[in-house]
């Protein structure tokens, strides 16, 4: 961490900052698990419209 002290005597922190690199395209076995995610929390959203729909 790197730390400065101006002449009042505050401290400043600066945090280390990561390194960057670049995202990797998704395998087919990670893209075939997003849609699944991504059909699963379709069903759950309507689900819920459904139900709030019907409730009221």
């Amino acid at each position: 961490m790197y730390t400065t002290v101006n002449e009042q005597g505050i401290l400043n922190n600066y945090s280390t900052e990561p390194k960057v690199y670049y995202a990797q395209y998704p395998n087919q076995y990670q893209q075939r698990q997003y849609a699944l995610q991504a059909a699963f929390a379709t069903l759950l959203i309507s689900t819920l419209v459904l139900v709030g729909f019907a409730v009221s």
